[in-house]
């Protein structure tokens, strides 16, 4: 609910969504491009955050200097809860030399979830 300037009421209990993290498509890889999604559902309130982490296979180093972008909270009319999506894009190449790449969702103090998706584990890497 919003009230007066912008003044907004969140009602419910917190709720940790779920994290699936969806690879780049054959087609795609073909292309140059390698599209990562990472899908956050049913989670309460709307303010989670979304972040990457990319894990090169020749060692144990992290980048997260690719183009990233993440959706607002999209709030579902049926359960009163919240979903997000957040993409991330990276030449083809690069993503041949991937180890993983984990999504993580975050809000305030709480433990950050995780979902971690391994390249060798992709059919079409």
């Amino acid at each position: 609910f919003t009230f007066g300037g912008g003044t907004r009421l969140d009602v419910g209990s917190d709720t940790r969504p779920t994290l699936t993290v969806l690879p780049p498509s054959r087609e795609e890889l073909q292309q140059g491009t390698a599209t990562l999604m990472c899908l956050a559902n049913k989670g309460f309130p709307s303010d989670w955050s979304l972040s990457w982490r990319v894990e090169d296979s020749s060692s144990s180093s992290s980048s997260s200097s690719w183009e990233q972008s993440s959706s607002p909270g999209v709030l579902q009319k049926l359960d009163g809860l919240y979903s997000w999506s957040s993409t991330l894009r990276l030449p083809a190449d690069q993503w041949r030399k991937v180890g993983s790449v984990t999504c993580e969702a975050t809000r305030g103090s709480q433990t950050p979830l995780r979902e971690t998706l391994r390249r060798d584990q992709c059919s079409q890497s």
